[in-house]
């Protein structure tokens, strides 16, 4: 299993229950001794199904599909949604990949799309919110992202920290 058999694509709305399933299953495989069991175990397609009816209408999602026409991974961004960081002003919201699909490329492979949406809305600069305890923290370090800042979230009633990199020209990220 290469990613060379992978094909990324807009996201289109049957795509919604695929993308349910990897974002639940990565959130249980990624935050499995981070998160709380009891949210984890309240992740259900059907919430997440919803969110994702109502993001794909309005734009920047992309699907990694495999060579059976599976959703293996997804990502999602834009503009910056906070307003709180003066000099950035697109936002990668969210990249999940299935477990067994990870380390493959396809990330980067999915990053890429959503800089070029970044890009096209006449903005140069990008943040992605990462919890510090995910591994992940290092695919944005290896891709020149600059730890900003760290903020405090509660999920499930359990503090964690969330490190907010960031990159001044997206142009620099490959």
């Amino acid at each position: 299993m290469d990613h060379k058999s992978i094909k990324i694509r807009k996201a289109n709305l049957s795509d919604t229950k695929g993308i349910a399933r990897v974002h639940v299953e990565s959130w249980k495989t990624t935050y499995a001794n981070i998160v709380p069991d009891e949210y984890l175990n309240k992740l259900t397609y059907e919430s997440r199904e919803q969110i994702w009816i109502n993001s794909i209408p309005n734009g920047c999602v992309y699907v990694a599909e495999n060579s059976e026409g599976e959703i293996v991974g997804f990502s999602s961004g834009g503009k910056e949604r906070s307003g709180k960081y003066d000099g950035f002003d697109g936002e990668l919201y969210a990249i999940y990949i299935l477990k067994d699909y990870q380390g493959k490329g396809i990330g980067k492979a999915l990053v890429q799309p959503i800089i070029d949406e970044i890009v096209g809305m006449g903005l140069n600069s990008m943040l992605v919110l990462v919890l510090k305890d995910n591994a992940s923290c290092l695919f944005y370090e290896a891709l020149g992202g600059k730890k900003i800042d760290e903020l405090e979230v509660q999920i499930a009633g359990k503090k964690l920290i969330e490190v907010l990199y960031g990159w001044e020209n997206v142009k620099d990220v490959f």
